[in-house]
C-alpha cells in the first residue's frame, strides 16, 4: 500500500492511500484530515504506521482513482518539510560515468567507491523538489544536463523508515566534472529533483532490495533514450548508507536519501526544454 499528498478541492492538502486497486482514499481521524507526516505521527502515537495504516485506509474516504487525481492537478510531492539527500558512486555504472565525466577527479571518485565511507551530499530543499507531471529544471549555464533515476528512502525523524519512493536526482555533468568542488552548483538549483509520486510502504529497511528501475526519455513524442538496471546492483547497502546519513545530524522533520543511480545516458545526450522523463 502507498501513500500520497492531494490537495483537497476545499482548499489545504491531506495524505491520502493508494490502494491495490489504484482508487485514492483520504486518511481521516475524528479530528480530521490528516495533513502532514508530522500529524501522521502525531496519530500514531508512537506505534508501526505500517501496522496501523491499513485500517486507516479502510476507513478513509474514496476520491477516484490515481489517475483522475493527477490529471486534475491534485497529486503534490509525498515530502512536505523533509530535507532531500543522496548518495553518490554507489553503482558501479554510476563510478564510471563520473570518472568519465571528470579527467580531473576520476581517481577520487575510484577512491570514494572503494572506501568505507559513502559519498552522501545534501541535494534539495522542498521549495525545489517537483512531483510527478511538473517541470524539472536545466541550468542554462550547462551544456549537459541528465537525469538521475534513483531508489529514495522516506525516513521518520529517528530515521526509521516509512517506505520508498522515486527521486529523479537531476544533474549538471559538465560543471561538476570541471572540479569536484562544485558538485553543490551541479546538484542543487531551482527544481533540481523530482519525488514520487506515492511512498510504498516498507515494514522495514532490508540490506538489499530487488526492484527493477526503468528510465523513458521522450522528445517531440519518440524516445530517444531508455535504460534499466536493478538496486541488486547496489554496492551499499541501504542501511548503512542511512547510517552515515545520520552521523552527528538530524532531521527533526524526517528526511528522504536517495541512494544513488545506475541508469546514465550516453556522454553526448542532454536534456532539452520540453522532454519527457519517466521514471518506474
Amino acid at each position: 500500500m502507498k501513500i500520497c499528498r492531494v490537495k483537497l478541492e476545499q482548499g489545504g492538502v491531506s495524505l491520502a492511500a493508494i490502494g491495490d486497486d489504484e482508487q485514492v482514499r483520504f486518511l481521516r481521524t475524528e479530528q480530521g484530515y490528516i495533513t502532514s507526516w508530522a500529524a501522521l505521527k502525531t496519530v500514531l502515537n508512537g506505534r508501526k504506521l505500517f501496522e496501523v495504516f491499513p485500517k486507516m485506509a479502510e476507513n478513509g474516504e474514496t476520491i477516484g482513482a490515481l489517475s483522475e487525481i493527477e490529471a486534475q492537478g491534485r497529486l503534490l510531492t509525498p515530502l512536505d518539510r523533509q530535507e532531500v539527500w543522496a548518495a553518490g558512486v554507489t553503482y558501479q555504472r554510476s563510478q564510471v560515468a563520473r570518472m568519465e565525466e571528470s579527467d580531473v577527479a576520476a581517481s577520487i571518485y575510484e577512491l570514494v567507491y572503494e572506501a568505507e565511507r559513502p559519498e552522501i551530499f545534501f541535494k534539495a530543499t522542498p521549495h525545489r523538489v517537483m512531483g510527478s507531471g511538473e517541470a524539472i529544471g536545466i541550468r542554462g549555464d550547462s551544456q549537459w544536463n541528465v537525469p538521475e533515476p534513483e531508489l529514495a528512502i522516506v525516513l521518520d525523524s529517528d530515521l526509521s523508515p516509512l517506505g520508498l519512493t522515486i527521486c529523479n536526482d537531476v544533474s549538471s555533468r559538465d560543471i561538476e566534472g570541471a572540479n569536484p568542488l562544485y558538485l553543490p552548483q551541479a546538484k542543487l538549483y531551482d527544481r533540481c529533483c523530482a519525488i514520487g509520486p506515492a511512498v510504498l510502504l516498507l515494514e522495514d529497511l532490508p540490506d538489499k532490495l530487488q526492484l527493477r528501475i526503468e528510465c523513458t526519455i521522450k522528445r517531440a513524442g519518440l524516445e530517444v533514450f531508455h535504460g534499466g538496471a536493478n538496486t541488486a546492483q547496489l554496492k551499499r547497502t541501504l542501511p548503512e548508507l542511512v547510517s552515515y546519513l545520520g552521523r552527528y545530524n538530524s532531521f527533526p522533520e524526517g528526511v528522504i536519501l536517495s541512494t544513488g543511480t545506475c541508469i546514465v545516458p550516453p556522454n553526448d545526450f542532454t536534456l532539452q526544454p520540453d522532454d519527457i522523463v519517466e521514471i518506474e
